[in-house]
């Protein structure tokens, strides 16, 4: 039986003689990463991942604080085992940063669907679970790779609370205009087919983290916030409140990504699958993991691969990069007019947080809009690159410190849905 919401209040607040530490994990179907954190200095003690899950060349890498990173290949038949491996390298006598498992305050849990039941941070119930079942059928990919981490915890660490973050609870606010498609409405009412946005957790990190930098109040800002990486969307917040979303009912939808289309045109679906002969599962497979930029370069989704073709004169490559930049300035335009106003431009993610060409593209011709970029800053990295009204921040994300403090907030009882 999974923790009950009326568990141990007192084990939830108790008093402990060492500083807060907590479990990240963010489970995969063939990974888990994991980070322990703690709390009262935002340490991060170790990290590291488990890859190919399931098979018997499994590579574990561990980086603990202060010592050399530690790598080996070994099998791993499944998520529990992996976990098993995770404990034992944190308590290992050598390198591990702890000495008993029971040091561990609580786990914090990536889960990437929530539905409409989450608008927050929760300790995990048996109810819950449910409810990341039932999600299952908008995420199945994914919500059963998050459970089979929850449930290995539940095993190996029956004692510390486990909390889940949703990818999803952040743009629970988003009003109906917004996430409500052109479709029957029957349809929503019957299939909760709608939009609900990924990539939540990040898009509110980097959204007080643009606060705290311009010391301004989160609730009097609007912001854009574009989280470019592998994977990439961009959110329109209102006062600390996402109130628009690049990516939809799944992450297909918005931007070109690395090696998803984005948006299309709904028709090309069928028109491909007669034409090319495709079931279902070949044409999800074909917009989601051959398209975007592998699927437009022919080579490679991998940014700093593609700018260096380009760079070396692959036209190929060069309009590859025009195409995903362009898809980003339209929505920051389209986001702008949402808003009303803008205030704060933030890049992040490891393609917004590093690639100073992609920046420059994005933002060329929006000089009008207030939007400008200092060139000399945006090639130095700086934090703050803007040369026109509108700020321009450079901000790196870290969503596993933003589950870190989501999962404390919890513990300290501050609760949540």
């Amino acid at each position: 039986m999974l923790y009950s919401y009326f568990i141990t209040r007192s084990c939830l607040h108790k008093e402990k003689e060492t500083a807060m530490k907590v479990l990240v994990l963010n489970s995969g179907s063939s990974s888990i990463k994991f980070q322990l954190i703690r709390m009262e200095d935002e340490n991060l003690l170790a990290k590291g991942i488990v890859e190919k899950i399931g098979s018997i060349d499994a590579i574990i890498t561990y980086q603990p604080e202060g010592k050399a990173k530690i790598r080996e290949i070994r099998e791993v038949k499944n998520h529990e085992v992996a976990i098993e491996i995770v404990l034992s390298l944190l308590l290992h006598p050598q390198h591990g940063v702890i000495r008993d498992k029971a040091e561990i305050d609580g786990i914090g849990h990536r889960v990437v669907h929530g539905g409409e039941d989450f608008s927050g941070a929760v300790l995990i119930t048996d109810k819950v679970i449910a409810s990341v079942r039932r999600c299952i059928q908008f995420a199945p990919l994914h919500n059963p790779a998050n459970l089979k981490g929850i449930e290995a915890c539940e095993a190996l660490l029956p004692a510390s609370p486990q909390i889940g973050v949703f990818d999803t609870a952040f743009h629970q606010t988003i009003p109906p205009k917004a996430y409500i498609y052109g479709l029957p409405y029957a349809l929503y009412e019957k299939l909760r087919i709608r939009r609900y946005g990924f990539h939540g957790t990040s898009h509110s990190f980097v959204a007080h983290r643009a606060a705290e930098f311009l010391k301004t109040p989160l609730a009097g800002l609007k912001i854009i916030t574009c989280h470019l990486g592998n994977g990439a969307s961009i959110t329109a917040v209102d006062g600390g409140k996402s109130v628009d979303t690049s990516m939809g009912f799944t992450p297909l939808e918005g931007l070109v990504m690395g090696t998803r289309c984005g948006d299309i045109d709904p028709a090309l679906v069928p028109y491909i699958m007669e034409r090319e002969k495709l079931g279902t599962k070949e044409i999800d497979a074909l917009m989601n993991k051959n398209s975007g930029m592998l699927g437009l370069t022919g080579t490679s989704n991998d940014m700093r691969e593609i700018e260096q073709e380009a760079a070396n004169g692959s036209e190929r490559h060069r309009l590859a990069l025009e195409i995903y930049c362009y898809h980003v300035r339209k929505y920051i335009g389209s986001y702008m007019a949402a808003l009303g106003r803008l205030d704060v431009l933030v890049f992040t993610g490891g393609v917004g947080e590093n690639s100073r060409l992609v920046r420059r593209l994005t933002c060329e011709g929006l000089d009008a809009l207030g939007i400008a970029l200092d060139p000399k800053k945006n090639e130095a990295n700086e934090r703050d690159i803007s040369a026109g009204k509108i700020k321009v921040l450079v901000i790196p994300t870290n969503e596993e410190l933003a589950i870190a403090r989501d999962t404390r907030r919890i513990l300290e009882g501050a609760g949540g849905d």
